[in-house]
C-alpha cells in the first residue's frame, strides 16, 4: 500500500513529466480562417501591443490547427505584471513604455551577448563615436585578453534585432580567437561604465568520436523501479550503479536514461513525481544507499546493527511486485543516515566534504535551510513561514544557527549522493558505455521550493504559471503549476543560474535529456484566475541557453537531446540541429507528414531523422506489451479520463495498432500471419519494432527495461495525480514477479532484445 502524500499536485490539468503538447507559433503551417496570419497594423501600432513586444510577450500566435488566435488583453497585462511591468490602464503602459524605452537608451551594452567560437562578433555600443568609447575583456579564468576590441562607428538599424532599441552610434568586434567559456565585456565611455557576460560558445555540439564512429543504443528505465536485495523498498544509487554496469557489460549498451534525479524535499510526505523537484541544481538524496557510504564499513557493532536493522524492516518491500511506498522507504532510510553522519569522518574525507561545500556556494545554503525550515516549521504549503521569510530573515539566520548541525546533515546529504552518481557514472565508463548515464532534466521546480524561496528573483512570481494553450489533448489548455524562470533577470546576470544547473548534471553524466525542449526558445505564462486558455508566450534568448548548453556539452564530451514530440514549429528542430542538439523520434508517433490520425500509415525507417534518439515508446505510455493490447484504453476508461466514448477510443487503437504491424509486415520485420496474431506473438512483435528502429539512421537508439523484461503497467499516466500510482511502479515482468536489478540482464527476454538493437537478429 502507498501513503497518500499532502502536498498539493502541481496542477489539475497535467501531471509533472507527462505528455506536453504545444500549439505552433507565427509563421507556422495551417490556414487561419480567412487566410489571416498576422496582426494587423492597427492592432501592433497600439500601446499595450507595442509594450508586450518590447518585454518578449508574444500577443498572437497560430494554434495546433492552423487557426490565428489573438491573446486577449487581460492575458496579456497579466504575464506583464509578472515581468514587473505595469499594464493596468492607458496611462500606465505609456509611463511603462517610457520606461522601457529610456532604460534601453541608457544602456551601455547588452548584459549578455552571445558569440560564437572562431568567428568575430559584431555587439553594439550605446554611446556617440565622439564619446571615444574603450573595451577590454577579461577571460573566464581571471587573466586579461591581450589586446582591446576594435571599435568602429555603426548603423543600429544593422544591430541584431534584439538590440535595434539601443540608440547604437558604435559598435565593437569580439576577436574570432576568444576562447569558449563564459568572459566579461568591460565597456567604458565618457565615465560611464559597464559590464557584459559573453557566452562564447561553439556553432554546433560536437559529435563525440564514439557516436561518429557508429550508431550507438542504451537502456531507459525509471531507476527507482528496479530494485535489489540492498535496497530499501526503492530503487536506489547503488541499483543505479549495478544497471549500468551490467547494461554495458551483459548486454553492449552504450547509455541509460533515467528519470530525473533532482533535489525533492526530504522530508516525508514525499513527492513521487520525479518531474516536479524542489531545486534543479542539486540531487535527489532519498535515493542515496545507506550501506555503499565509505562510512558504514567503520560503523561501530551497535550502530551498524542499528541500521542494519532499519534495512531489514523494510527489505521485503524489495520483492513486491505492488507500488512502492516511498514514505515507509525514506521513513527507515533517513534515521540510518543520521547514524551515518554522526559517527564522524576521516580527515581526508572530512577535508574532501568542506570542498565540495566550499564549491556548491550559497545554492547549497539555500537547499540545506529550506530542509531544515521544512522540518522545523512544516510544509511551506500547509504554513505561512514560506511567504512570510527569506533568505534575509532574522528568523531564517537563527533557525539556521540554531540548527547548525542538521544544516551539515542536509548539506552532507548532497555530498555523498553526488558520490553514489559519480560512482555510478564511472561504473558505466568501466564497463565500455561510450556515453554512460543519461540524465533528464525537467520543466521546472515546485512553486514553494527551495529554488524559489531562496531566490525569487530568479523566477517570476506575480501569479503567473507555465503550461501550454488548447490543443487536441487537452482542449482547455494545461496548467503545470511552475514557476517559469524570468528572462530578465536571466540575461542580466548572464544565466549563471542556468549555467550552473547544467554544469551540475554533465559533472555526473555523458549525455542531457531536456524535457519539453521548446521551453528553451518560449514558455506559455498563465495569469493566476485566466485559465490555462488565456496564456501569453514569453520569448527566451534561445541562443544564449543553447551556448551554455553547447559549452558545458563540448568540456564533458557530452550530447544533449531535446524532447521535441507534439506540436513543434520546424524552425525550433531546425535551429536545435544547426546547435548539435538532437531530436527524439519515437515509433508509435512517427506517421507520414506526422499525421494525427490513428489509421494513417507509419513511416519507414529511413525517413527517421538522423540527429534523433529514437525509441519504440516513452515512459507516458504503458510498456510496448501493453500497448498492444490495449492497457492504456482499459486505464483511461477505469480512471474517467476518456472525452468520449469508449467504443471509439478502443476503434482508434486497434487502428493505430493495425497501421503499425502494416508497417513491419511492409518492412520485412512480421510476417503476415504473425501480425494477425498479436496476442501470440507478444515478443516476436517488441521485437520487430526494436529491429526497426534499429535501421533507423539516428544517431541514438533507445529500448525500454520494460520492454526487455515484458512488464505491461503504466509507470505514469498523463492527467492523474493521485487517481493512480504514477511514479511508483516496481520493475516486473509480464507474469507480474519482480525482476532484482542484479539479475535483470540475464534474462533471456532482455538479452534477446539486447541481440536485437546491437543488430545480431
Amino acid at each position: 500500500m502507498t501513503s497518500d502524500s499532502a502536498r498539493p499536485p502541481a496542477s489539475a490539468g497535467a501531471a509533472p513529466g507527462g505528455a506536453t503538447h504545444d500549439a505552433a507559433p507565427d509563421g507556422a503551417r495551417g490556414a487561419a480562417p480567412g487566410g489571416r496570419r498576422s496582426e494587423s497594423p492597427g492592432r501592433l501600432a497600439r500601446p499595450l501591443i507595442r509594450l508586450a513586444h518590447l518585454h518578449g510577450v508574444a500577443t498572437s500566435y497560430i494554434d495546433q490547427l492552423g487557426a490565428y488566435v489573438e491573446n486577449d488583453d487581460a492575458a496579456i497585462a497579466g504575464v506583464l505584471a509578472a515581468l514587473g511591468v505595469d499594464a493596468s490602464g492607458p496611462e500606465a503602459i505609456e509611463a511603462s513604455l517610457r520606461a522601457e524605452l529610456d532604460r534601453r537608451g541608457r544602456q551601455l551594452v547588452a548584459p549578455t551577448i552571445v558569440a560564437t567560437c572562431g568567428e568575430a562578433t559584431s555587439v553594439p555600443v550605446n554611446c556617440a563615436p565622439e564619446d571615444r568609447p574603450r573595451a577590454g575583456i577579461v577571460l573566464e579564468d581571471g587573466t586579461h585578453y591581450d589586446g582591446e576590441p576594435a571599435i568602429v562607428p555603426t548603423d543600429p538599424a544593422d544591430a541584431p534585432r534584439h538590440h535595434q532599441l539601443l540608440r547604437a552610434g558604435m559598435a565593437l568586434t569580439l576577436p574570432a580567437d576568444l576562447p569558449m567559456g563564459y568572459h566579461t565585456l568591460v565597456v567604458e565611455v565618457s565615465g560611464r561604465r559597464a559590464t557584459a557576460t559573453v557566452i562564447c560558445a561553439p556553432k554546433s555540439i560536437p559529435v563525440p568520436p564514439a557516436v561518429a564512429e557508429r550508431d550507438r543504443w542504451g537502456w531507459m528505465t525509471q531507476m527507482y523501479s528496479v530494485r535489489s536485495a540492498d535496497s530499501w523498498g526503492v530503487g536506489d544509487y547503488g541499483d543505479l550503479r549495478r544497471l549500468l554496469a551490467d547494461a554495458g557489460a551483459k548486454s553492449g549498451a552504450d547509455f541509460m536514461l533515467i528519470n530525473p534525479i533532482h533535489a525533492c524535499a526530504p522530508v516525508a510526505p514525499l513527492e513521487p513525481s520525479p518531474y516536479l523537484p524542489e531545486s534543479r541544481r542539486f540531487l535527489n538524496v532519498t535515493y542515496i544507499r545507506p550501506q555503499d557510504i565509505p562510512e558504514y564499513a567503520e560503523l561501530s557493532e551497535a550502530e551498524r546493527a542499528e541500521v542494519d536493522r532499519l534495512h531489514a524492516g523494510v527489505a521485503p518491500m524489495n520483492v513486491s511486485a505492488e507500488p512502492m511506498d516511498i514514505n515507509a522507504a525514506w521513513n527507515a532510510k533517513l534515521p540510518a543516515l543520521r547514524v551515518i553522519f554522526r559517527h564522524g569522518r576521516g580527515a581526508a574525507r572530512e577535508a574532501a566534504f568542506r570542498a565540495f561545500v566550499a564549491e556548491a556556494g550559497e545554492d547549497l545554503t539555500a537547499w540545506a535551510t529550506w530542509c531544515v525550515a521544512f522540518e522545523t516549521w512544516g510544509a511551506p504549503w500547509e504554513g505561512d513561514w514560506i511567504r512570510t521569510t527569506g533568505r534575509d530573515s532574522a528568523a531564517v539566520r537563527e533557525l539556521a544557527a540554531g540548527h547548525a548541525e542538521e544544516m551539515d546533515f542536509q548539506r552532507w546529504l548532497q555530498w555523498i549522493a553526488a558520490e553514489q552518481v559519480g560512482a555510478a557514472q564511472q561504473a558505466a565508463k568501466d564497463s565500455g558505455m561510450a556515453l554512460g548515464l543519461m540524465m533528464d532534466m525537467a520543466v521546472g521546480v515546485h512553486a514553494l521550493g527551495a529554488d524559489v524561496w531562496w531566490s525569487p528573483e530568479r523566477f517570476a512570481l506575480g501569479g503567473v504559471t507555465v503550461g501550454c494553450p488548447p490543443d487536441f489533448y487537452n482542449q482547455q489548455g494545461q496548467d503545470w503549476g511552475q514557476p517559469p524562470f524570468n528572462p530578465r533577470y536571466l540575461e542580466e546576470t548572464g544565466y549563471a543560474v542556468y549555467r550552473d544547473m547544467v554544469h551540475a548534471m554533465f559533472a555526473h553524466a555523458g549525455a542531457i535529456r531536456i524535457d519539453h525542449v521548446l521551453g528553451v526558445f518560449r514558455l506559455w505564462w498563465i495569469p493566476q484566475g485566466l485559465g490555462a486558455k488565456n496564456g501569453a508566450y514569453v520569448r527566451y534568448d534561445h541562443e544564449a541557453m543553447l551556448g551554455v548548453l553547447a559549452i558545458e556539452a563540448t568540456r564533458a564530451g557530452g550530447m544533449v537531446i531535446g524532447e521535441d514530440l507534439g506540436t513543434v514549429p520546424d524552425y525550433v528542430r531546425r535551429v536545435l540541429a544547426d546547435h548539435g542538439v538532437l531530436g527524439t523520434d519515437v515509433e508509435w508517433f512517427a506517421r507520414v507528414d506526422d499525421s494525427p490520425n490513428a489509421s494513417d500509415p507509419y513511416k519507414a525507417p529511413s525517413e527517421y531523422r538522423r540527429q534523433a534518439l529514437a525509441s519504440v515508446t516513452t515512459h507516458d505510455l504503458p510498456p510496448t506489451a501493453g500497448y498492444l493490447r490495449f492497457e492504456h484504453v482499459a486505464l483511461r476508461e477505469r480512471l474517467g479520463l476518456l472525452s468520449e466514448p469508449v467504443e471509439t477510443f478502443a476503434a482508434s487503437a486497434r487502428a493505430e495498432r493495425d497501421a503499425m504491424m502494416a508497417r513491419l509486415v511492409e518492412s520485412g520485420y512480421l510476417t503476415a500471419e504473425e501480425a494477425a496474431d498479436v496476442e501470440g506473438h507478444e515478443q516476436r512483435v517488441v521485437e520487430a519494432m526494436h529491429a526497426m528502429l534499429r535501421d533507423t539512421p539516428s544517431y541514438l537508439k533507445q529500448a525500454a527495461l520494460v520492454d526487455g523484461v515484458g512488464e505491461r503497467r503504466s509507470q505514469n499516466q498523463p492527467g492523474t495525480s493521485w487517481e493512480y500510482c504514477n511514479w511508483r511502479v516496481p520493475l516486473a515482468d509480464g507474469s507480474g514477479h519482480v525482476v532484482p536489478a542484479d539479475e535483470v540482464f540475464a534474462l533471456p527476454r532482455v538479452r534477446s532484445l539486447a541481440a536485437v538493437m546491437r543488430g545480431e537478429r
